[in-house]
């Protein structure tokens, strides 16, 4: 136990390969809870030669970072994958069952030289601090989270931390415990170069505010959560009444299809007078024009504009600045 796992220290690469994109994408959707992406992370990881083994002990060892619900959540959606999977014809590699464990040390004990081995630093009994305050903890720590689940050679170490440093860095409020992952990562031979992709990562799938918890602890530049070519309309609308019933059920899937499916918009907010319900008022944010321009020539957007145009007595388009791009990104956080 006084060196990594070979195979976890070979792997020096400065990209992620298409498997450890997959073990970074689908650690980071379950742990936010995003599970119809999630099932198109997974489709892809099997496809990029994952087996069923694998990905389930992913979503095993993902309750000990974002707890039982989303794991369950998660293994749940990978039964309906492997489900549909199977009825299209297509079969997966099931993979190796663990190997039985030889050592029989102590569990605590055990648990304590693993993380000795990845932290590369002495680990005293009980840790200081939280566990001397509460044993238990600490007990729970080494005996089930590094002797039972990293002990398993389902997954390497390095397999191991960049399911974890994926799943804190998709998690709000944990950056310390991210900092020492993110420590142990790069001692199972995980590289800066790959790290910085891990945050891209989570940028594309999760949030460039979560991505940047990454790039602050590996002192790169942070980008801009809010990008300066942010782009703020209200729309004024006025719809004739005898379409107004019509008109505002096939706004309503507009909006929900464009925040749903488009990475650049931001917000698509519609809205009407509660007295004069002809009267619409759409909030709409997208990350930059392009983000806009892209947005015009969806085809929910297209339907939105081919079938309402008779609707539409008036229309009026409000270019806006914002005041205050710090708090811009708090504002849907109380909903």
């Amino acid at each position: 136990m006084n060196t990594v796992k070979a195979q976890d220290n070979t792997n020096m690469h400065t990209k992620l390969d298409i498997q450890q994109q997959s073990i970074v994408n689908i650690s980071a959707l379950t742990a936010s809870g995003d599970l119809e992406n999630l099932k198109i992370q997974l489709n892809t990881g099997l496809d990029a030669g994952l087996n069923i083994n694998e990905i389930k002990e992913i979503l095993v060892q993902l309750y000990t970072y974002c707890g039982f619900p989303r794991s369950l959540n998660g293994i749940s959606t990978f039964m309906q994958v492997l489900e549909d999977r199977k009825i299209k014809g297509i079969t997966d590699a099931i993979g190796k069952d663990a190997a039985p464990l030889k050592d029989s040390t102590d569990k605590y004990e055990r648990g304590r030289k693993i993380l000795q081995t990845l932290t590369q630093t002495p680990q005293v009994k009980p840790a200081p601090g939280f566990g001397e305050f509460a044993p238990r903890i600490d007990a729970f720590l080494k005996e089930h989270l590094f002797a039972d689940i990293f002990d398993n050679d389902l997954l390497t170490y390095q397999q191991r931390e960049l399911v974890t440093i994926s799943a804190l860095a998709a998690t709000t409020g944990v950056e310390p415990q991210l900092q020492s992952h993110i420590g142990m990562g790069i001692n199972t031979g995980i590289t800066v170069s790959q790290l910085e992709q891990v945050a891209a990562l989570i940028e594309k799938h999760i949030s460039r505010k979560q991505a940047n918890t990454i790039r602050k602890i590996l002192s790169k530049p942070i980008i801009p959560v809010v990008e300066p070519g942010i782009m703020v309309r209200i729309s004024e609308i006025e719809i004739l009444p005898e379409y107004v019933e019509e008109y505002h059920a096939i706004l309503k899937e507009e909006a929900s299809a464009s925040v749903k499916i488009e990475p650049g918009v931001i917000a698509i907010f519609p809205m009407y007078e509660q007295k004069r319900p002809t009267q619409i008022r759409i909030i709409e944010m997208y990350a930059n024009k392009e983000a806009y321009q892209s947005h015009l020539q969806t085809p929910h957007f297209q339907h939105y504009k081919t079938t309402t145009l008779k609707m539409v007595k008036s229309l009026k388009l409000l270019d806006m600045n914002s005041l205050d791009n710090e708090t811009m990104v708090e504002i849907f956080k109380k909903l």
